[in-house]
């Protein structure tokens, strides 16, 4: 019976005791949440920027292959000696300059002898006529006369055109490539002498897409071509010049041949691009629909995906943080382009986002960047 007395006393006792902690931890929080209450929200500092109007255009890329307007392998049409050598590899040189000269000195042996065969020719054929006026000599004699008088012509022509296929001229203004070739060496019939990529305003870039992009193409089409070692330089305008009138069999891929025309300087100079690089070619597919850019830096990875925070007045009037989940387009440079979850004219946090959360108060600092309202063509990879 004691026992049950003392029982009941000490859970009575340990009752006590919990509601006082109880009743005591309660106090201290309401004391707490009232000194809190005292002071200010705080607010997470951001820069922010306005979504700006852009047009969309789904696109499909490839890589390109520069090539001048025009190039050729220089070879030698008749074997010889190597009398002159200019071949500068780099230089540019006009159309018409001597590259490489053989040794004509028979050639030239035999025109000597050809011009004094037709003098003759011409003296002969003078007196025949001049005979045949006086009916002292026949009509055969006269055209035999003047045939012989051909002959030797047609020997010179020859002979000169021997000598200019020993002479290696520029067909077009052009840069020089490699030569390894020098005076006294001699040349075989067809060796390759070195290579001539024109120099122009303009150049070629041949890229492959899948057959029904190709067939989607027309020559004057604009295409974007990205010139930059990293692929993510500005974009650089080029035209479809043709499309390739075969598929391959083997990859069911057209090649298409674009016009690049090549941008100047402030001084006036154009910039050149060395035939055979590689550039990223972008081929816009379907129609353009409406999207926004904004800077890249607004753009934050999650669990769900890409979200934003928009910057908006909350019900009390404050300037409140709110997670908006976007569908990301292509990048632009600095900027992407938010094809879904986004309007345009709506403010989002850009540098410091990374420190917000849903309805965070928010403090714009006043480097805030403002994206220009511009309509653009842009496209994104496919």
């Amino acid at each position: 019976m004691n026992g049950v007395i003392k029982s009941a006393v000490l859970l009575t006792a340990l009752t006590g005791i919990g509601g006082a902690l109880a009743a005591w931890k309660l106090n201290a929080m309401e004391a707490s949440q009232a000194a809190a209450a005292g002071y200010p929200e705080p607010a997470e500092s951001v820069t922010a920027a306005t979504a700006a109007a852009r047009e969309h255009r789904t696109a499909t890329t490839a890589i390109g292959t520069v090539l001048a307007l025009r190039s050729v392998t220089l070879r030698n049409e008749l074997a010889g000696t190597v009398r002159q050598a200019n071949l500068q590899p780099g230089a540019i040189v006009e159309a018409g300059t001597v590259l490489v000269a053989l040794d004509v000195s028979v050639e030239q042996a035999d025109l000597q002898a050809q011009q004094a065969q037709l003098a003759l020719a011409n003296t002969i054929l003078q007196r025949q006529e001049r005979l045949r006026e006086h009916n002292a000599t026949s009509e055969i004699e006269v055209d035999r006369a003047r045939a012989e008088r051909d002959v030797a012509a047609a020997q010179i022509a020859r002979t000169q055109a021997v000598i200019a296929r020993k002479t290696i001229r520029v067909p077009f203004r052009a840069r020089i490539g490699l030569a390894d070739v020098h005076p006294g060496q001699y040349l075989n019939e067809g060796t390759a002498i070195t290579t001539l990529q024109s120099v122009d305003d303009a150049l070629h870039v041949d890229f492959a897409v899948p057959q029904a992009v190709a067939a989607a193409l027309k020559a004057g089409d604009r295409i974007d071509v990205f010139t930059g070692a990293d692929g993510h330089a500005a974009a650089l305008a080029a035209k479809v010049a043709a499309v390739d009138a075969r598929v391959d069999p083997a990859t069911r891929n057209s090649t298409v041949r674009a016009r690049l025309q090549l941008p100047k300087d402030a001084a006036g100079d154009v910039a050149t691009l060395a035939p055979g690089s590689s550039v990223r070619v972008s081929v816009g597919v379907g129609s353009t629909t409406p999207a926004v850019a904004i800077p890249a830096t607004a753009v934050r990875k999650g669990p769900a995906g890409d979200h934003v925070f928009v910057l908006a007045s909350a019900p009390d009037n404050k300037l409140r943080a709110q997670l908006r989940s976007v569908q990301v387009g292509t990048a632009l440079g600095d900027e992407v382009l938010i094809v879904k979850g986004l309007k345009a004219g709506e403010q989002v946090a850009t540098s410091g986002s990374f420190k917000l959360r849903d309805a965070a108060l928010v403090a714009v600092s006043k480097n805030t960047a403002t994206a220009t309202s511009a309509r653009a063509t842009a496209a994104t990879g496919g």
